[in-house]
């Protein structure tokens, strides 16, 4: 249920700045925006009938809900900040004190079962314990959560600094004394969480936020709705998180609290030398990686990097979750726990460069994505919602690992274990390790039309401004262009020359499109048959 807490508001002409995102699915970076977010409430029916709405409006969640009145007297909505599957994040003004906050609104009309509901408490839980912790200038800070008949409102800290890699990018002067000073940051992020009995479960750089534009700005963790509580020896099963930083563990379905010491390992190691330790073109192949567990440490620019550096990336990313240091131990390794005497001298401008490259090639996919959801069927799923009831053996409304498995088995579309789950985790937006009907249903109408002509060519237009057939440097520098921090005319280049296979400095439909469907190739193959005969 995460949202988006920043803003650049000094100038008129840039964008917020989103910690999400990313999306979540394997409960991942494409969360937010979900393709889910194109098929409403109403569109997808239980075995009995028709969803009845006041139902849900009726429902009570955080408290006794009022009319709307209290806040609307209390708060002022500006400008959408962001936008995630459940509720819109917004500017928002108190109208007493004039001060600027970061309001998400969560639409009750997208909350359909009592897991929905226990996630949005749980999410409020979690932001309110850590807060206590302690250390509240590491963490966004919850100000409020209300609701009325309509929606639950969670009242935040505004972020306005920036996200983290944007931030390092734009310094002239990047060493491993900053970079170790920021990492700080992220691992007492990390044992504050730990110490609450708190799992993050979503740590990446997209979700470290600096409060203000200021050099001495504190950074901020945001996004907890990937959060869980944990008590000592409890392990989870769900596949959640975004895919560079998730743990071995993660894929196999038994982890702790660990994995958050992994997700801070992996960010380390590209803030030392700009790109992720585990690299593929899709997602499959980035799992395949992490399990794998082979990363370099001897290609530039880690000759220059110290020998404490490596020795902790080494130890945060052992892929024994038993072995692997703890929070607490991490801060107590000599090159943490004398950052300041970490060598000054610049990692040099490729790190830089990678850094920037990496953070904008997410932002221009993601943009994209968000294109194509935008323009997603929402019509002749009645066929899809039939398998769905028909796989549902307990009529409870949600299909389990087993269910999804012996029903794609009954209607004929006999698939392997580990395509079967690949499917589940693809499809699994609130990362409950089963589908409802809407996840059903939204899996099922993306890997049908996310090839389509029609929709592809809708999100090329949007970046094709002047309707040459081709994507171009100025076109992508506008379209991902945030104020000051945004990337430059190398940068851009460089992106262009990852997604540009005939080398002619600019990008057509047919390099678009590969890059779009390059990470749900095999999801497309082994599943689209399964629902072909609505279409």
């Amino acid at each position: 249920m995460g949202g988006c807490y920043s803003g650049m508001r000094s100038s008129a002409s840039s964008g917020p700045s989103s910690g999400k995102r990313g999306t979540k699915k394997i409960k991942r970076q494409l969360r937010a925006p979900s393709i889910a977010t194109t098929i409403t409430i109403e569109e997808c029916h239980d075995h009995r009938g028709s969803i009845d709405h006041s139902t849900h409006l009726n429902v009570v969640i955080l408290g006794l809900p009022s009319d709307g009145s209290n806040f609307s007297s209390r708060y002022s909505l500006g400008q959408e900040l962001g936008r995630g599957e459940f509720g819109v994040t917004r500017l928002c003004t108190d109208n007493q004190t004039g001060e600027i906050y970061a309001c998400k609104a969560i639409s009750k009309r997208r909350l359909r079962t009592e897991a929905d509901y226990a996630e949005v408490r749980r999410e409020v839980d979690i932001m309110r314990r850590v807060a206590r912790g302690g250390v509240e200038e590491r963490v966004v800070r919850l100000k409020e959560a209300m609701e009325d008949f309509e929606f639950v409102y969670l009242i935040m800290e505004l972020c306005e600094g920036g996200e983290l890699f944007d931030r390092i990018v734009a310094r002239g002067h990047y060493s491993e004394r900053a970079a170790a000073n920021v990492f700080r940051t992220i691992v007492e992020v990390v044992q504050l969480c730990h110490e609450q009995g708190v799992i993050h479960r979503d740590l990446k750089p997209e979700n470290f936020l600096f409060a203000n534009t200021s050099e001495d700005s504190p950074l901020k963790a945001i996004d907890f709705g990937l959060s869980v509580f944990f008590k000592p020896g409890q392990q989870f099963t769900e596949v959640v998180g975004s895919p560079y930083y998730m743990a071995p563990e993660v894929l196999k379905r038994c982890y702790g609290p660990e994995v958050d010491v992994w997700s801070a390992g992996v960010i380390l190691y590209i803030l030392l030398c700009g790109v992720p330790p585990f690299w593929a073109e899709n997602d499959e192949g980035i799992a395949q990686a992490i399990i794998r567990g082979k990363y370099t440490l001897e290609r530039e620019p880690w000759p220059r990097v110290s020998e404490n550096a490596k020795d902790l990336v080494q130890k945060m990313l052992d892929p024994n979750p038993y072995k692997r240091l703890t929070a607490k131990e991490v801060l107590e390794h000599p090159w943490l726990k004398n950052a300041n005497l970490a060598p000054n001298i610049p990692l040099g401008e490729e790190v830089r460069s990678r850094l920037k490259q990496f953070s904008a090639m997410n932002k221009f996919k993601k943009k994209a994505l968000r294109v194509v959801a935008s323009h997603l069927p929402s019509e002749q799923v009645n066929d899809i919602k039939q398998i769905f009831h028909m796989m549902d053996k307990d009529k409870n409304g949600n299909l389990t690992f087993e269910e999804l498995k012996e029903g794609l088995q009954d209607i004929g579309q006999a698939v392997a274990e580990l395509d079967a789950q690949m499917l589940l985790e693809a499809a699994d937006i609130d990362g409950n390790g089963t589908l409802d009907c809407d996840e059903f249903v939204t899996v099922s109408v993306h890997l049908k039309k996310i090839g389509s002509d029609e929709h592809l060519t809708k999100a090329f237009e949007y970046f094709d401004k002047d309707g040459s057939g081709f994507i171009e440097v100025d076109e992508l520098r506008e379209a991902l262009v945030e104020g000051d921090l945004g990337p430059n005319d190398q940068i851009i280049k460089e992106i262009i020359s990852d997604v540009d296979k005939d080398n002619d400095g600019k990008i057509s439909y047919q390099e678009f499109e590969l890059m779009m469907k390059s990470g749900s190739v095999r999801l497309e193959k082994c599943f689209t048959p399964v629902f072909k005969s609505p279409f």
